[in-house]
């Protein structure tokens, strides 16, 4: 194969991944509607960690953002299994095995930093969008919702 016939393959591949990523970007960004009166104030912060494990309330407004907003990628009540992005249910597994609490609770702030990023930023990899920044879109209180809902979601 001649460098022409390379180059030409080399061409071609980039032009297809350059569409199929601006494809992958086109993502519908829904401010989910739900009402976070009752949640305490500690979850109005962005600090984690998370203020709201284990809040039923929390979960239920959590489940109602998360499929408001997320399920188009991460699958409809966080059931990821078969969906284009992360199963999110998984962050954060690891920590309920450590068995010390102190490293556990640390274990589990480190999760919620980590989600808590992504969800206020984004990603994006190489300038491809993977995940919109939901900065000034959601809450904190919201976000912190939808993180204790997805760590209580099932697992299937």
């Amino acid at each position: 194969m001649g460098m022409k016939t390379v180059m030409r393959i080399l061409s071609l591949l980039l032009l297809a991944t350059v569409l199929a990523s601006q494809s992958a970007s086109a993502f519908e960004i829904v401010r989910p509607q739900v009402d976070t009166a009752g949640l305490p104030a500690a979850a109005k912060t962005w600090d984690e960690p998370n203020p709201l494990r284990a809040n039923k309330d929390a979960i239920a407004i959590g489940r109602s953002a998360f499929n408001q907003a997320c399920a188009q990628c991460h699958g409809a009540d966080a059931n990821g299994s078969r969906s284009p992005a992360p199963d999110l249910r998984r962050m954060g597994s690891g920590c309920r095995r450590v068995q010390d609490m102190a490293l556990r609770a640390r274990c589990m702030g480190d999760a919620d930093a980590f989600f808590i990023k992504s969800v206020y930023y984004g990603k994006q990899k190489f300038g491809i969008v993977h995940m919109p920044p939901w900065e000034g879109i959601l809450e904190p209180e919201v976000v912190w919702a939808v993180r204790t809902f997805v760590e209580n979601a099932p697992k299937e």
